[in-house]
Protein backbone atom coordinates (compact mmCIF):
# COMPACT_ATOMS: atom_id res chain seq x y z
CA UNK A 1 0.00 0.00 0.00
CA UNK A 2 1.69 3.48 -1.23
CA UNK A 3 2.44 5.76 1.93
CA UNK A 4 0.77 8.88 1.53
CA UNK A 5 3.54 10.66 3.73
CA UNK A 6 5.62 13.03 1.72
CA UNK A 7 9.26 14.46 2.87
CA UNK A 8 9.24 18.24 4.95
CA UNK A 9 9.16 21.23 2.17
CA UNK A 10 9.87 24.21 2.64
CA UNK A 11 6.49 25.14 1.57
CA UNK A 12 4.50 23.07 3.90
CA UNK A 13 5.23 26.02 6.91
CA UNK A 14 3.38 28.39 4.51
CA UNK A 15 0.46 26.64 3.35
CA UNK A 16 -0.47 25.85 7.04
CA UNK A 17 -2.36 28.69 8.37
CA UNK A 18 -0.49 30.78 11.47
CA UNK A 19 -3.48 30.61 13.43
CA UNK A 20 -3.40 27.18 13.38
CA UNK A 21 0.25 26.99 14.61
CA UNK A 22 -0.68 29.66 17.43
CA UNK A 23 -3.64 27.14 18.19
CA UNK A 24 -1.62 23.99 18.16
CA UNK A 25 1.40 25.65 20.04
CA UNK A 26 -1.30 26.89 22.98
CA UNK A 27 -2.62 23.22 23.87
CA UNK A 28 1.23 21.64 23.18
CA UNK A 29 2.42 24.46 26.03
CA UNK A 30 -0.54 23.70 28.08
CA UNK A 31 -0.09 19.67 27.81
CA UNK A 32 3.49 20.58 28.86
CA UNK A 33 3.25 22.68 31.68
CA UNK A 34 1.89 20.60 34.21
CA UNK A 35 4.77 17.67 33.58
CA UNK A 36 7.40 20.44 34.00
CA UNK A 37 5.91 21.92 37.06
CA UNK A 38 6.70 18.43 38.59
CA UNK A 39 9.56 17.42 36.85
CA UNK A 40 10.75 20.60 38.70
CA UNK A 41 9.62 19.67 42.04
CA UNK A 42 11.35 16.52 41.64
CA UNK A 43 14.61 17.78 40.74
CA UNK A 44 14.46 20.40 43.80
CA UNK A 45 13.65 17.38 45.95
CA UNK A 46 17.12 16.25 46.37
CA UNK A 47 18.19 12.45 46.56
CA UNK A 48 17.93 12.46 50.77
CA UNK A 49 14.11 11.72 49.42
CA UNK A 50 14.44 9.44 46.43
CA UNK A 51 16.97 7.82 48.88
CA UNK A 52 14.46 7.31 51.38
CA UNK A 53 11.95 5.91 49.02
CA UNK A 54 14.60 3.26 47.40
CA UNK A 55 15.08 1.98 51.27
CA UNK A 56 11.56 1.74 51.67
CA UNK A 57 8.41 1.70 49.93
CA UNK A 58 9.79 2.00 46.34
CA UNK A 59 10.32 -2.02 45.37
CA UNK A 60 6.90 -2.28 46.70
CA UNK A 61 5.75 0.28 44.10
CA UNK A 62 7.88 -0.80 41.28
CA UNK A 63 7.08 -4.52 41.81
CA UNK A 64 3.00 -3.79 42.64
CA UNK A 65 2.91 -1.92 39.40
CA UNK A 66 4.65 -3.99 37.20
CA UNK A 67 2.77 -7.28 38.11
CA UNK A 68 -0.36 -5.15 37.66
CA UNK A 69 0.66 -4.00 34.03
CA UNK A 70 1.59 -7.81 33.33
CA UNK A 71 -1.98 -8.86 34.37
CA UNK A 72 -3.51 -6.19 32.87
CA UNK A 73 -1.62 -6.78 29.27
CA UNK A 74 -1.78 -10.49 28.96
CA UNK A 75 -5.56 -10.36 30.41
CA UNK A 76 -7.06 -7.55 27.79
CA UNK A 77 -5.03 -8.98 25.26
CA UNK A 78 -6.68 -12.49 25.25
CA UNK A 79 -10.48 -10.82 26.02
CA UNK A 80 -10.03 -8.38 23.42
CA UNK A 81 -8.72 -10.16 20.94
CA UNK A 82 -10.52 -13.10 20.75
CA UNK A 83 -13.79 -12.49 21.06
CA UNK A 84 -12.86 -9.69 18.10
CA UNK A 85 -12.26 -12.40 15.90
CA UNK A 86 -15.34 -14.62 16.90
CA UNK A 87 -17.64 -11.72 16.34
CA UNK A 88 -16.32 -10.21 13.29
CA UNK A 89 -15.29 -13.68 11.51
CA UNK A 90 -17.34 -16.66 12.83
CA UNK A 91 -21.33 -16.60 12.50
CA UNK A 92 -22.96 -18.40 15.89
CA UNK A 93 -25.88 -17.75 18.27
CA UNK A 94 -26.24 -14.49 19.76
CA UNK A 95 -23.10 -13.19 18.08
CA UNK A 96 -25.02 -9.49 17.11
CA UNK A 97 -26.72 -8.78 19.98
CA UNK A 98 -22.91 -10.16 21.63
CA UNK A 99 -20.78 -7.53 19.29
CA UNK A 100 -22.25 -4.63 21.19
CA UNK A 101 -22.47 -6.00 24.66
CA UNK A 102 -19.01 -6.55 24.60
CA UNK A 103 -18.13 -2.89 24.81
CA UNK A 104 -20.76 -1.88 27.74
CA UNK A 105 -18.28 -2.27 30.22
CA UNK A 106 -15.83 0.70 28.68
CA UNK A 107 -18.94 2.47 30.78
CA UNK A 108 -17.91 0.87 33.92
CA UNK A 109 -15.03 2.60 36.23
CA UNK A 110 -12.88 -0.06 37.85
CA UNK A 111 -13.58 1.65 41.17
CA UNK A 112 -17.22 0.86 40.76
CA UNK A 113 -16.73 -2.85 39.68
CA UNK A 114 -14.67 -2.86 42.74
CA UNK A 115 -17.20 -1.70 44.87
CA UNK A 116 -19.85 -4.07 43.43
CA UNK A 117 -17.55 -7.32 43.51
CA UNK A 118 -16.54 -6.07 47.01
CA UNK A 119 -19.95 -6.65 48.40
CA UNK A 120 -20.67 -9.92 46.74
CA UNK A 121 -17.25 -11.29 47.37
CA UNK A 122 -15.91 -10.07 50.89
CA UNK A 123 -16.34 -11.75 53.92
CA UNK A 124 -19.57 -10.30 54.61
CA UNK A 125 -21.18 -10.53 50.93
CA UNK A 126 -23.55 -12.82 49.54
CA UNK A 127 -21.21 -15.80 48.02
CA UNK A 128 -19.26 -16.62 51.58
CA UNK A 129 -22.91 -16.07 53.61
CA UNK A 130 -24.52 -18.70 51.23
CA UNK A 131 -21.05 -20.86 51.83
CA UNK A 132 -21.14 -20.89 55.05
CA UNK A 133 -24.79 -21.21 56.02
CA UNK A 134 -24.73 -24.46 52.93
CA UNK A 135 -21.80 -26.19 54.06
CA UNK A 136 -22.11 -25.09 58.19
CA UNK A 137 -18.15 -23.82 57.97
CA UNK A 138 -17.08 -21.25 60.41
CA UNK A 139 -15.21 -18.42 59.72
CA UNK A 140 -11.87 -20.09 59.69
CA UNK A 141 -12.84 -23.33 58.51
CA UNK A 142 -12.20 -22.45 54.41
CA UNK A 143 -10.28 -20.30 52.31
CA UNK A 144 -11.61 -17.78 50.03
CA UNK A 145 -10.47 -15.45 47.40
CA UNK A 146 -9.39 -12.12 49.02
CA UNK A 147 -10.83 -9.81 46.58
CA UNK A 148 -9.47 -6.86 48.57
CA UNK A 149 -6.16 -8.04 46.57
CA UNK A 150 -3.72 -7.08 43.85
CA UNK A 151 -5.30 -9.96 41.55
CA UNK A 152 -8.85 -7.92 42.44
CA UNK A 153 -7.91 -5.13 41.46
CA UNK A 154 -5.92 -6.67 37.93
CA UNK A 155 -9.38 -8.81 37.48
CA UNK A 156 -11.14 -5.10 37.93
CA UNK A 157 -9.07 -2.99 35.53
CA UNK A 158 -8.68 -6.64 33.00
CA UNK A 159 -13.16 -6.26 32.39
CA UNK A 160 -13.15 -2.56 32.16
CA UNK A 161 -10.06 -2.00 30.02
CA UNK A 162 -10.98 -4.83 27.56
CA UNK A 163 -13.22 -3.27 25.33
CA UNK A 164 -9.99 -0.78 24.13
CA UNK A 165 -8.13 -3.83 22.70
CA UNK A 166 -11.81 -5.05 21.14
CA UNK A 167 -12.97 -2.12 19.58
CA UNK A 168 -9.42 -1.90 18.16
CA UNK A 169 -8.68 -5.15 17.22
CA UNK A 170 -12.32 -5.24 15.31
CA UNK A 171 -11.50 -2.45 13.10
CA UNK A 172 -8.73 -4.23 12.36
CA UNK A 173 -10.20 -7.61 11.73
CA UNK A 174 -13.42 -5.48 9.41
CA UNK A 175 -10.51 -3.98 7.11
CA UNK A 176 -8.62 -7.49 6.44
CA UNK A 177 -8.74 -9.26 3.09
CA UNK A 178 -10.02 -12.97 3.19
CA UNK A 179 -7.23 -13.24 0.84
CA UNK A 180 -4.30 -14.25 2.65
CA UNK A 181 -6.36 -16.01 5.28
CA UNK A 182 -7.89 -18.63 2.39
CA UNK A 183 -4.58 -18.37 1.08
CA UNK A 184 -3.15 -20.12 4.96
CA UNK A 185 -6.26 -22.00 4.75
CA UNK A 186 -5.87 -23.52 1.89
CA UNK A 187 -2.45 -24.56 2.59
CA UNK A 188 -3.64 -26.71 5.37
CA UNK A 189 -3.81 -24.32 8.32
CA UNK A 190 -6.56 -24.75 10.70
CA UNK A 191 -8.56 -21.75 11.50
CA UNK A 192 -7.16 -21.78 15.04
CA UNK A 193 -3.61 -21.27 13.55
CA UNK A 194 -4.53 -19.02 10.67
CA UNK A 195 -6.26 -16.52 13.31
CA UNK A 196 -2.66 -16.90 14.92
CA UNK A 197 -0.29 -16.77 12.49
CA UNK A 198 -2.14 -14.29 9.62
CA UNK A 199 -4.81 -12.59 11.14
CA UNK A 200 -2.81 -11.30 14.52
CA UNK A 201 0.35 -10.34 13.03
CA UNK A 202 -1.70 -8.10 10.19
CA UNK A 203 -3.85 -6.83 13.55
CA UNK A 204 -0.93 -6.10 15.22
CA UNK A 205 -0.80 -2.33 15.40
CA UNK A 206 -4.01 -2.14 16.65
CA UNK A 207 -4.01 -4.44 19.19
CA UNK A 208 -0.53 -3.08 20.42
CA UNK A 209 -2.18 -0.01 20.65
CA UNK A 210 -5.45 -1.14 22.71
CA UNK A 211 -3.43 -2.91 24.84
CA UNK A 212 -1.29 0.01 25.42
CA UNK A 213 -4.21 2.03 25.93
CA UNK A 214 -4.66 -0.27 28.64
CA UNK A 215 -1.58 -0.49 30.52
CA UNK A 216 -1.16 3.83 30.78
CA UNK A 217 -4.83 3.29 32.62
CA UNK A 218 -3.67 1.27 34.46
CA UNK A 219 -0.62 2.60 35.76
CA UNK A 220 -2.73 5.64 36.04
CA UNK A 221 -5.35 4.04 37.97
CA UNK A 222 -6.16 5.25 41.68
CA UNK A 223 -9.21 4.53 42.83
CA UNK A 224 -9.13 0.73 42.46
CA UNK A 225 -5.97 0.30 44.14
CA UNK A 226 -6.66 2.75 46.76
CA UNK A 227 -9.68 0.87 47.76
CA UNK A 228 -8.09 -2.71 47.57
CA UNK A 229 -4.97 -1.57 49.20
CA UNK A 230 -2.66 -2.31 46.28
CA UNK A 231 0.44 0.13 46.90
CA UNK A 232 1.28 0.92 43.49
CA UNK A 233 3.19 4.10 42.35
CA UNK A 234 -0.12 5.63 41.56
CA UNK A 235 -1.28 5.30 45.32
CA UNK A 236 2.20 6.34 46.54
CA UNK A 237 2.00 9.86 44.43
CA UNK A 238 -1.07 10.70 46.69
CA UNK A 239 -0.10 9.39 50.00
CA UNK A 240 3.73 11.31 49.30
CA UNK A 241 1.57 14.54 48.37
CA UNK A 242 -1.51 14.38 50.43
CA UNK A 243 -0.74 12.64 53.53
CA UNK A 244 2.82 13.39 54.21
CA UNK A 245 2.75 16.80 52.62
CA UNK A 246 6.25 15.72 50.60
CA UNK A 247 6.26 17.45 47.26
CA UNK A 248 9.77 15.99 46.53
CA UNK A 249 8.80 12.65 46.77
CA UNK A 250 5.34 12.61 44.92
CA UNK A 251 7.01 14.22 41.81
CA UNK A 252 9.91 11.73 41.77
CA UNK A 253 7.29 9.26 42.03
CA UNK A 254 5.23 10.80 39.10
CA UNK A 255 8.37 10.95 37.05
CA UNK A 256 8.97 6.98 37.59
CA UNK A 257 5.45 6.51 36.27
CA UNK A 258 5.97 8.93 33.31
CA UNK A 259 9.23 7.26 32.09
CA UNK A 260 8.09 3.97 32.34
CA UNK A 261 4.96 5.07 30.19
CA UNK A 262 7.09 6.40 27.52
CA UNK A 263 9.67 3.21 27.82
CA UNK A 264 6.45 1.34 26.82
CA UNK A 265 5.28 3.99 24.13
CA UNK A 266 9.03 3.90 22.36
CA UNK A 267 9.40 0.15 22.35
CA UNK A 268 5.63 -0.22 21.00
CA UNK A 269 6.44 2.36 18.15
CA UNK A 270 9.76 0.52 17.54
CA UNK A 271 8.88 -2.46 16.74
CA UNK A 272 5.91 -1.36 14.72
CA UNK A 273 8.47 0.60 12.97
CA UNK A 274 10.29 -2.16 11.59
CA UNK A 275 7.72 -4.25 10.79
CA UNK A 276 6.11 -3.67 7.12
CA UNK A 277 2.69 -4.70 6.38
CA UNK A 278 0.94 -4.91 2.81
CA UNK A 279 -3.02 -4.51 1.88
CA UNK A 280 -3.98 -6.18 -1.24
CA UNK A 281 -5.26 -3.04 -3.77
CA UNK A 282 -8.77 -5.30 -4.23
CA UNK A 283 -10.43 -6.05 -0.11
CA UNK A 284 -12.33 -9.63 -0.25
CA UNK A 285 -14.73 -9.50 2.47
CA UNK A 286 -14.24 -12.05 4.77
CA UNK A 287 -17.26 -14.62 4.92
CA UNK A 288 -17.99 -15.65 8.12
CA UNK A 289 -17.89 -19.49 9.09
CA UNK A 290 -20.32 -20.78 10.87
CA UNK A 291 -20.06 -22.80 14.63
CA UNK A 292 -22.77 -24.56 15.32
CA UNK A 293 -22.93 -27.58 17.66
CA UNK A 294 -20.61 -27.17 21.09
CA UNK A 295 -17.87 -25.02 19.17
CA UNK A 296 -20.63 -22.32 18.53
CA UNK A 297 -21.83 -22.67 22.18
CA UNK A 298 -18.61 -22.46 23.52
CA UNK A 299 -18.23 -19.43 21.33
CA UNK A 300 -21.35 -17.95 22.67
CA UNK A 301 -20.45 -18.62 26.18
CA UNK A 302 -16.69 -16.98 25.59
CA UNK A 303 -17.87 -14.25 24.96
CA UNK A 304 -20.56 -14.00 26.92
CA UNK A 305 -18.35 -14.20 30.36
CA UNK A 306 -16.90 -11.19 30.08
CA UNK A 307 -20.04 -9.60 29.22
CA UNK A 308 -21.59 -11.39 32.47
CA UNK A 309 -18.83 -10.33 35.03
CA UNK A 310 -17.87 -6.97 33.35
CA UNK A 311 -21.94 -5.59 33.03
CA UNK A 312 -24.44 -8.08 34.46
CA UNK A 313 -23.68 -9.05 37.70
CA UNK A 314 -22.13 -5.73 38.96
CA UNK A 315 -25.15 -4.22 37.75
CA UNK A 316 -27.37 -6.78 39.62
CA UNK A 317 -25.26 -6.20 42.68
CA UNK A 318 -25.39 -1.98 42.30
CA UNK A 319 -29.11 -2.07 42.03
CA UNK A 320 -30.00 -4.47 45.04
CA UNK A 321 -27.79 -2.12 47.02
CA UNK A 322 -28.83 0.84 46.09
CA UNK A 323 -31.92 -0.02 46.61
CA UNK A 324 -31.24 -0.71 50.39
CA UNK A 325 -29.46 2.25 50.49
CA UNK A 326 -31.40 6.30 51.66
CA UNK A 327 -29.68 7.85 48.73
CA UNK A 328 -33.15 9.54 46.38
CA UNK A 329 -32.15 9.90 43.14
CA UNK A 330 -34.68 12.55 42.28
CA UNK A 331 -33.63 15.22 44.94
CA UNK A 332 -31.86 18.54 44.12
CA UNK A 333 -28.88 17.42 45.35
CA UNK A 334 -28.65 13.91 43.03
CA UNK A 335 -29.66 16.32 40.16
CA UNK A 336 -27.11 18.66 40.70
CA UNK A 337 -24.53 15.95 40.57
CA UNK A 338 -25.73 14.65 37.94
CA UNK A 339 -26.02 18.10 35.84
CA UNK A 340 -22.07 19.03 37.06
CA UNK A 341 -20.90 16.15 35.58
CA UNK A 342 -22.78 16.17 31.90
CA UNK A 343 -21.61 19.73 31.75
CA UNK A 344 -18.02 18.75 32.56
CA UNK A 345 -17.79 16.03 30.68
CA UNK A 346 -19.15 17.46 27.61
CA UNK A 347 -17.41 21.20 27.50
CA UNK A 348 -14.19 18.56 28.09
CA UNK A 349 -15.03 16.60 25.65
CA UNK A 350 -15.50 19.10 22.97
CA UNK A 351 -12.63 21.43 24.02
CA UNK A 352 -10.38 18.02 23.65
CA UNK A 353 -11.55 17.32 20.33
CA UNK A 354 -11.44 20.69 18.64
CA UNK A 355 -7.29 20.62 20.27
CA UNK A 356 -6.73 17.13 18.53
CA UNK A 357 -8.18 18.59 15.43
CA UNK A 358 -5.86 21.06 15.63
CA UNK A 359 -3.06 19.11 15.98
CA UNK A 360 -3.71 16.55 13.47
CA UNK A 361 -4.53 19.07 10.63
CA UNK A 362 -1.49 20.61 11.48
CA UNK A 363 0.40 17.33 11.23
CA UNK A 364 -0.96 17.00 8.02
CA UNK A 365 -0.37 20.50 6.38
CA UNK A 366 3.38 20.57 8.21
CA UNK A 367 5.58 17.54 8.66
CA UNK A 368 8.31 19.22 10.04
CA UNK A 369 9.39 18.94 13.48
CA UNK A 370 7.32 21.24 15.39
CA UNK A 371 4.17 19.78 14.86
CA UNK A 372 5.47 16.27 14.94
CA UNK A 373 6.89 17.51 18.35
CA UNK A 374 3.44 18.88 19.24
CA UNK A 375 1.40 15.70 18.53
CA UNK A 376 4.26 13.82 20.90
CA UNK A 377 3.68 16.13 23.81
CA UNK A 378 0.08 16.15 23.36
CA UNK A 379 0.04 12.24 24.07
CA UNK A 380 2.44 12.68 26.82
CA UNK A 381 -0.78 13.16 29.46
CA UNK A 382 -2.14 9.52 28.64
CA UNK A 383 1.06 8.02 30.54
CA UNK A 384 0.19 10.67 33.69
CA UNK A 385 -1.83 10.24 37.10
CA UNK A 386 -5.11 12.60 36.82
CA UNK A 387 -3.98 13.64 39.95
CA UNK A 388 -0.55 14.62 38.75
CA UNK A 389 -1.75 16.88 36.21
CA UNK A 390 -4.16 18.26 38.73
CA UNK A 391 -1.41 19.18 41.11
CA UNK A 392 1.04 20.28 37.93
CA UNK A 393 -1.99 23.12 37.60
CA UNK A 394 -2.72 23.86 40.50
CA UNK A 395 0.31 24.93 41.55
CA UNK A 396 1.44 27.27 38.93
CA UNK A 397 -2.04 28.76 38.46
CA UNK A 398 -2.35 29.65 42.52
CA UNK A 399 0.79 31.48 41.87
CA UNK A 400 -0.43 33.26 38.88
CA UNK A 401 -3.59 34.05 40.49
CA UNK A 402 -2.17 35.38 44.02
CA UNK A 403 0.76 37.31 42.07
CA UNK A 404 -1.93 39.00 39.99
CA UNK A 405 -3.98 39.72 43.26
CA UNK A 406 -1.25 41.28 44.95
CA UNK A 407 -0.73 43.42 41.83
CA UNK A 408 -4.09 44.29 41.28
CA UNK A 409 -4.33 45.41 44.96
CA UNK A 410 -1.24 47.68 45.25
CA UNK A 411 -2.05 49.19 41.78
CA UNK A 412 -5.56 49.89 41.47
CA UNK A 413 -6.63 48.47 45.46
CA UNK A 414 -9.12 45.82 43.89
CA UNK A 415 -9.03 42.50 44.29
CA UNK A 416 -9.06 39.65 41.34
CA UNK A 417 -9.42 36.98 43.87
CA UNK A 418 -8.53 33.08 41.92
CA UNK A 419 -9.48 33.86 38.43
CA UNK A 420 -8.18 31.01 37.19
CA UNK A 421 -7.35 28.09 40.62
CA UNK A 422 -10.59 26.35 41.51
CA UNK A 423 -12.55 27.03 38.06
CA UNK A 424 -14.35 25.16 36.02
CA UNK A 425 -12.03 25.65 33.61
CA UNK A 426 -8.79 24.54 34.73
CA UNK A 427 -10.67 21.02 35.18
CA UNK A 428 -11.40 21.00 31.47
CA UNK A 429 -8.03 21.68 30.68
CA UNK A 430 -6.91 18.82 33.44
CA UNK A 431 -9.25 16.81 31.51
CA UNK A 432 -8.01 18.00 28.18
CA UNK A 433 -4.76 17.18 28.79
CA UNK A 434 -5.38 13.41 29.94
CA UNK A 435 -7.38 12.41 27.27
CA UNK A 436 -5.99 14.44 24.12
CA UNK A 437 -4.02 11.38 23.13
CA UNK A 438 -7.44 9.13 22.86
CA UNK A 439 -9.05 12.01 20.68
CA UNK A 440 -5.83 12.26 18.90
CA UNK A 441 -5.77 8.88 18.19
CA UNK A 442 -9.63 8.33 17.00
CA UNK A 443 -8.78 11.45 14.32
CA UNK A 444 -6.05 10.45 12.90
CA UNK A 445 -7.51 6.75 12.58
CA UNK A 446 -10.10 8.70 10.41
CA UNK A 447 -7.38 11.19 8.52
CA UNK A 448 -6.16 7.37 7.08
CA UNK A 449 -9.45 7.90 4.32
CA UNK A 450 -8.85 11.35 3.20
CA UNK A 451 -6.78 10.56 0.02
CA UNK A 452 -3.87 13.23 -0.38
CA UNK A 453 -5.14 13.87 -3.64
CA UNK A 454 -8.45 15.13 -2.02
CA UNK A 455 -6.50 18.19 -0.31
CA UNK A 456 -4.54 18.95 -3.90
CA UNK A 457 -7.99 18.96 -5.78
CA UNK A 458 -9.42 21.17 -3.05
CA UNK A 459 -6.73 23.61 -2.84
CA UNK A 460 -6.78 23.44 -6.73
CA UNK A 461 -10.65 24.57 -6.82
CA UNK A 462 -9.09 27.11 -4.70
CA UNK A 463 -10.12 26.48 -1.23
CA UNK A 464 -8.06 27.71 1.74
CA UNK A 465 -6.56 24.74 3.97
CA UNK A 466 -9.70 26.02 6.35
CA UNK A 467 -12.09 25.72 3.54
CA UNK A 468 -10.81 22.18 2.95
CA UNK A 469 -11.09 20.92 6.39
CA UNK A 470 -14.57 22.35 6.70
CA UNK A 471 -15.63 20.87 3.23
CA UNK A 472 -13.78 17.83 2.71
CA UNK A 473 -12.53 16.75 5.91
CA UNK A 474 -15.32 16.78 8.40
CA UNK A 475 -17.55 15.12 6.11
CA UNK A 476 -15.37 11.69 5.60
CA UNK A 477 -13.98 12.17 9.49
CA UNK A 478 -17.54 12.93 11.09
CA UNK A 479 -17.44 8.82 12.57
CA UNK A 480 -13.97 9.34 13.72
CA UNK A 481 -14.93 12.82 15.62
CA UNK A 482 -17.90 11.36 17.12
CA UNK A 483 -16.23 8.43 18.26
CA UNK A 484 -13.36 10.85 19.72
CA UNK A 485 -16.54 12.98 21.70
CA UNK A 486 -18.01 10.01 22.92
CA UNK A 487 -14.72 7.90 24.46
CA UNK A 488 -13.91 11.56 25.75
CA UNK A 489 -17.47 12.09 27.25
CA UNK A 490 -17.32 8.72 29.08
CA UNK A 491 -13.67 9.17 30.41
CA UNK A 492 -14.19 12.08 32.12
CA UNK A 493 -17.57 10.42 33.44
CA UNK A 494 -15.17 8.20 35.03
CA UNK A 495 -12.35 10.31 35.76
CA UNK A 496 -11.70 10.74 39.85
CA UNK A 497 -8.56 12.03 41.29
CA UNK A 498 -8.48 15.05 38.88
CA UNK A 499 -12.22 15.95 39.95
CA UNK A 500 -11.48 15.65 43.29
CA UNK A 501 -8.30 17.97 43.48
CA UNK A 502 -9.72 20.23 40.98
CA UNK A 503 -13.28 21.20 41.63
CA UNK A 504 -14.52 24.19 42.42
CA UNK A 505 -15.89 24.79 45.72
CA UNK A 506 -19.52 23.23 46.30
CA UNK A 507 -19.52 21.49 42.38
CA UNK A 508 -19.70 17.81 43.27
CA UNK A 509 -19.88 15.16 40.79
CA UNK A 510 -21.27 11.55 40.62
CA UNK A 511 -17.65 10.28 40.35
CA UNK A 512 -16.97 12.55 44.16
CA UNK A 513 -20.50 11.37 45.75
CA UNK A 514 -19.55 7.40 45.28
CA UNK A 515 -15.62 7.94 46.16
CA UNK A 516 -17.12 9.74 49.07
CA UNK A 517 -19.85 7.15 49.77
CA UNK A 518 -17.10 4.28 49.62
CA UNK A 519 -14.47 5.40 51.86
CA UNK A 520 -17.24 5.40 54.86
CA UNK A 521 -17.77 2.36 53.84
CA UNK A 522 -21.11 3.00 52.93
CA UNK A 523 -21.13 0.80 49.77
CA UNK A 524 -25.04 0.66 49.69
CA UNK A 525 -25.08 4.55 49.75
CA UNK A 526 -22.36 4.43 46.82
CA UNK A 527 -24.52 2.35 44.33
CA UNK A 528 -26.59 4.86 43.61
CA UNK A 529 -23.93 7.66 41.91
CA UNK A 530 -22.40 4.66 40.56
CA UNK A 531 -25.49 3.14 38.96
CA UNK A 532 -26.17 6.25 37.35
CA UNK A 533 -22.48 7.00 36.01
CA UNK A 534 -22.52 3.45 34.30
CA UNK A 535 -26.52 4.84 32.72
CA UNK A 536 -25.04 7.49 31.40
CA UNK A 537 -22.39 6.08 30.13
CA UNK A 538 -24.08 3.43 28.49
CA UNK A 539 -25.20 5.21 25.42
CA UNK A 540 -22.21 6.86 24.01
CA UNK A 541 -20.68 3.01 24.39
CA UNK A 542 -23.37 1.95 22.66
CA UNK A 543 -23.16 4.24 19.70
CA UNK A 544 -19.67 3.78 19.10
CA UNK A 545 -19.84 0.17 18.75
CA UNK A 546 -22.45 0.65 16.47
CA UNK A 547 -20.81 3.66 14.15
CA UNK A 548 -18.19 0.87 13.91
CA UNK A 549 -20.11 -1.93 12.70
CA UNK A 550 -22.89 0.10 11.00
CA UNK A 551 -21.90 -0.45 6.95
CA UNK A 552 -20.58 -4.16 6.74
CA UNK A 553 -20.68 -4.13 2.96
CA UNK A 554 -17.78 -1.32 3.46
CA UNK A 555 -15.17 -2.99 5.76
CA UNK A 556 -12.36 -2.58 3.45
Amino acid sequence: MLSLSRPSRPSDRRRSPRSLRVVAGVVAAICLLPMLAVLLAALTGGSDTLAHLAGTVLGRYVGNTAALVALVSVGTFMLGTGAAWLVTMTEFRGRRWLEIALVIPLAFPAYVLAYAYTHILDHPGIVQASLRALMGWGPRDYWFPEIRSLGGAAAMLILVLYPYVYLLARAAFLQQSATTFLAARALGQTPLKAFVRVSIPMARPAIASGVLLAVMETIADFGTVAYFGVQTFATGIYTSWFSLADRAAAAQLAVGILSVALLLALLERGSRGRARYHNTRRQEPMTRMQLKGWVGAAATLLCAIPVAFGCVIPVIALTVMGLGSEQDLLSPRYLGFIRNSILLAGTAALCTVAAAIALGYLQRLDQGRGPRIAGNIARLGYAVPGGVIAVGLMVPFAQFDNTLDAWMRATFDVSTGLLITGSIWLLVAAYMIRFLAAALGAYEGGQVAVNANMDAASRALGQSAFGTLRRVHFPILRPSLLTALLIVFVDVMKELPATLILRPFNFDTLAVQAFRLASDERLEGAAVPSLVIVAIGLLPVILICRQVGRHPSRRG
